[in-house]
């Protein structure tokens, strides 16, 4: 079972990705924007971040350099989910140190099988 972090504007999003990894058998926390998100990943270990990149106050891109800046998250998946799929945008996630991305809406399997695959 692994510690997951999800950061959503949507509290839908966030219920629909929490639900689905619960039953896949991960603990799982909210954050409503990336300032909460950040604030979380301070204070709790994760294992795996997954970030909406629209969000206000604190974007995923945003998140995620920041948290690639703390020792402790230099290496943990982080996971962009959106609605965007442009080549611009996923080089922009890329170099804030993405690891991957997760286009909206999303299948709960490919979402279950995705998080497997990057958590070691």
């Amino acid at each position: 079972m692994s510690k997951i972090l999800i950061a959503d504007d949507s509290s839908s999003m966030r219920q629909m990705v929490s639900f689905t990894l619960k039953a896949a058998g991960h603990e799982v926390e909210e954050a409503k924007d990336g300032n909460e998100a950040l604030a979380k990943a301070k204070s709790t270990q994760y294992e795996l971040i997954l970030s909406d990149v629209n969000m206000p106050n604190k974007s995923g891109f945003e998140l995620t350099s920041e948290l690639r800046s703390l020792d402790n998250y230099k290496f943990v998946p982080i996971l962009l989910l959106t609605t965007e799929s442009a080549a611009e945008k996923k080089g922009q996630g890329k170099a804030a140190g993405a690891t991957g991305w997760i286009v909206k809406p999303f299948n709960p399997e490919t979402l279950v099988h995705t998080v497997k695959k990057v958590i070691r």
